[in-house]
């Protein structure tokens, strides 16, 4: 599997305000991190590539950023524009953070509104969608923040922002998300007080470079641990899978389902918990979704669609709102191409109810969404016919190699 997409941003991040310098290794090589990469070499870090997936960052300190040339592109990352509101917002100099046409329709008032209760002056258009203007040179304050959603993307940016406020910043949420911003300040040095759905931080320290081993994408593995389990005879192994709980909820709702799904070789890697994961063929059955695993499956929520269309009996959703604003509305996405496929899907506010089935090919459009395309890649595997998946480009941003490692497993996926 690639490394992790949201460790591989926020080491980059993080090593470049930091003294010192660090190297990763288990980078992904992929189109969002690369752009956050470029960013910060657009401010004057300096960032290595001595092989494929390893990057050497020479970290410029807290105050070390220059004022880029140009407009900081962010390409399809809601990742890499959220937490950089943070970052650029303590900044002496202003910044234009811009991306492609799909994330410059995607929301970004969560992030920014909380900010400028820090202080923070950021500039976007009446719908507050990107190009955002960050204007520098603002004195940040903390604030104890309690967010009416649960989003790690909020959270972090008003964790790195907190870096450069004076006094404390704390971010309570609805319920807890992933704590990769947190776990990686405290790797670099900066004291930090966290725990499920509350973290705190105060300004004035420093971050010491730090050595950083990525694990393995868990959003990645998922559409393989989806696959195994519904394909018939299937068996495999996937290694070095990053097993932070904020992270695996996806785990605990397939084996609820009745996936086969065993863990070994448990350990840590880089301050995360890693594991190889050894996948079988179960039969699948409906479930409803306890509410409590959203937050930490929301990014494999177009895989567990699949699963569901493919288990016996009806699976309901609840509570995933937030699916509504990725890089595309996945509910609707997922339903309209799952009804494309012959499934029986219902449609709710937040979430849907989805009646397994037999499925039959078709068209399906995945609105540039990777995660969309890789999850219907994987429905093929089981449809009577092929499926047709339009608008696929993106799959690189997030799993370079995705088209080869699935054919090596044994599907026949071919690009057009």
């Amino acid at each position: 599997m690639p490394g992790d997409k949201s460790v591989s941003h926020r080491a980059i991040m993080l090593s470049a305000l930091a003294d010192g310098t660090s190297r990763i290794r288990g980078f992904l090589e992929g189109e969002d991190t690369r752009a956050t990469a470029r960013i910060f070499g657009q401010m004057g870090v300096r960032i290595d590539a001595p092989s494929p997936g390893e990057r050497v960052v020479h970290g410029v300190g807290l105050r070390g950023l220059r004022a880029p040339e140009g407009e900081l592109d962010c390409g399809n990352s809601g990742t890499a524009m959220r937490l950089l509101c943070g970052a650029m917002a303590g900044q002496a100099f202003d910044s234009i953070l811009a991306g492609d046409a799909s994330l410059s329709k995607r929301p970004m008032r969560r992030v920014t509104e909380p900010l400028s209760t820090m202080g923070a002056r950021i500039e976007a258009p009446e719908a507050g969608t990107p190009p955002l203007r960050v204007c520098g040179g603002r004195a940040l304050r903390g604030i104890d923040y309690e967010s009416p959603i649960a989003s790690a993307q909020v959270k972090s940016a008003l964790l790195l922002a907190g870096l450069y406020a004076e006094g404390e910043t704390f971010v309570t949420e609805p319920r807890p998300t992933r704590d990769y911003t947190e776990r990686m300040l405290h790797a670099f040095g900066w004291p930090v007080e966290f725990g499920p759905g509350r973290v705190g931080l105060s300004g004035g320290h420093a971050l010491r470079a730090v050595d950083v081993d990525v694990p393995a994408d868990f959003s990645s593995a998922a559409f393989f641990i989806v696959v195994a389990s519904i394909v018939p005879d299937s068996e495999l192994l996937l290694r070095n899978v990053g097993m932070n709980p904020r992270r695996t909820g996806l785990l605990h709702v397939l084996r609820a389902m009745g996936a086969d799904i065993m863990e070994s070789n448990a350990r840590e890697a880089g301050g995360e918990p890693v594991a190889d994961l050894i996948v079988r063929h179960a039969p699948l059955r409906g479930i409803d979704v306890p509410v409590a695993h959203v937050a930490d499956m929301i990014d494999e929520f177009p895989a567990l669609f699949i699963a569901a269309a493919c288990a016996e009996g009806v699976t309901t959703i609840r509570g995933a709102e937030e699916l509504r604003v990725k890089e595309s509305d996945r509910i609707a996405v997922m339903a309209t191409g799952l009804r494309a496929l012959g499934a029986r899907i219902e449609e709710t506010p937040d979430g849907a109810m989805i009646e397994g089935g037999t499925l039959h090919g078709g068209t399906v459009e995945s609105h540039g969404d990777h995660r969309i395309a890789m999850a219907f890649a994987v429905a093929g595997a089981v449809v009577d016919g092929a499926i047709t998946i339009r608008d696929c480009a993106n799959v690189a941003t997030s799993f370079p190699g995705f088209v080869e490692l699935a054919n090596g497993c044994g599907l026949a996926v071919h690009t057009a």
